[in-house]
């Protein structure tokens, strides 16, 4: 039955499956090979498990006595959670956020999809940066929108005069994602102030928003660079964020959008994110997960093993002559390919049994990424292999 389903889904599926398809491919391999003979770096999975404090929190929160813990709750989220948690934003900011500022989303992938359908009408652009994170394109579509890709520099930094160029009047959103999915790269301060610029200035000659949206799922998984506030750069930020990650609980579906307390159009925003939330069928964050945040709001995994398996990886491949930009944070590498075609190279890995992700699943071809949530183990026991699929290529 070719109309079983929509034609534009059936060509998002093909378009947007490269890493879905890596993953299942090694699950081919890891059942002819076993498992312990198959290097996946496929899947950004974060490592370890989620804090023994926040264990501990959920249980205390299961227990709590109190009627009602599980019925319906504001759609924005628990007033008294998102208090708390404006405090340690306004603290990590250095902004004074209230909880009415904050809504509690479905993880970062929720937050993303609410705070686009809130502001986009059909047909406007929201501006991505290559590499990218490959969902954006779909997000975008779910609210009407289109996306609008402009290529970052050889070291994967921002380019304010190419961000100008591609500025037009149907552009109504840019989505900067710092620490960057593929790349790991972390924008300086400088370079986003020129950003922020732009889209004030803009705003202004167009007569109406354009949106900075802050994509921080990696925010507190860093090597000696914190990000910079996005909220210091325009007063049109949303910051969209989830604890998949610091808290290793993606399978919780827990995050938030913050809006900009300086905002001049904030409560109008606050009361269409709050409405968009209901609407797409999130209705609200998971209220176990609120009320396990609410007890240690600052609790966070640590981040010594990514650490680790990064410097092996660069240390290792980058012996073998492999180019790489070193990332400042997340758990992710992306070198260049060493023949033009990386789709070509990442067969030449799979013969060793490693799986890694294609650069134009992220808008960026001659790449590859590497996920280093893995074991020191399998990176070092992956390494030969590396060494042996380069060597054949050159």
């Amino acid at each position: 039955m070719t109309d079983a389903i929509s034609k534009k889904i059936a060509g998002y599926m093909q378009k947007g499956s490269w890493i879905r398809r890596m993953f299942e491919e090694g699950d081919v391999l890891k059942a002819k090979f076993g498992k312990d003979n198959v290097f996946d770096f496929s899947l950004g999975n974060p490592m370890g498990e989620p804090p023994a404090a926040f264990k501990q929190a959920i249980r205390d929160a299961l227990d709590d006595p109190a009627p009602g813990q599980h019925g319906y709750m504001p759609n924005a989220g628990y007033p008294h959670v998102r208090n708390k948690l404006a405090e340690v934003l306004s603290r990590d900011h250095g902004v004074s956020l209230s909880g009415k500022d904050l809504i509690m989303t479905v993880g970062a992938a929720g937050a993303m999809n609410v705070a686009l359908k809130a502001i986009l009408n059909p047909g406007d652009k929201v501006m991505i940066f290559a590499p990218y994170f490959v969902e954006y394109v779909f997000y975008a579509d779910n609210a009407g929108g289109q996306v609008v890709v402009v290529e970052t520099d050889a070291d994967f930094n921002l380019n304010p005069a190419a961000i100008e160029a591609a500025m037009e009047p149907s552009v109504r959103a840019l989505i900067i994602n710092t620490p960057n999915n593929p790349t790991g790269r972390i924008y300086s301060m400088d370079v986003l102030q020129d950003v922020g610029a732009i889209v004030d200035r803009k705003s202004k000659e167009y007569g109406r928003p354009i949106y900075i949206l802050s994509d921080e799922p990696y925010k507190r998984i860093t090597y000696g660079i914190d990000p910079p506030s996005l909220f210091h750069i325009s007063t049109n930020t949303l910051v969209c964020t989830s604890y998949s990650k610091e808290l290793v609980i993606p399978g919780e579906r827990l995050g938030y959008v913050a809006v900009n307390p300086v905002c001049g159009n904030r409560e109008e925003i606050i009361n269409a994110l709050t409405f968009c939330n209901r609407i797409l069928g999130f209705v609200n964050a998971p209220a176990l997960m609120q009320r396990a945040l609410y007890r240690d709001p600052d609790d966070r995994v640590s981040i010594e093993g990514y650490r680790t398996n990064r410097q092996l990886l660069l240390d290792g491949l980058g012996s073998m002559g492999y180019e790489i930009v070193p990332p400042e944070g997340a758990f992710y590498l992306f070198p260049k390919s060493p023949i033009e075609d990386e789709v070509a190279f990442t067969e030449e890995l799979k013969k060793e049994n490693i799986l890694v992700v294609p650069g134009r699943g992220f808008g960026r071809a001659g790449y590859f990424r590497i996920s280093y949530c893995v074991t020191q183990e399998l990176i070092q026991r992956s390494l030969p292999g590396f060494k042996r699929a380069i060597d054949r290529v050159n």
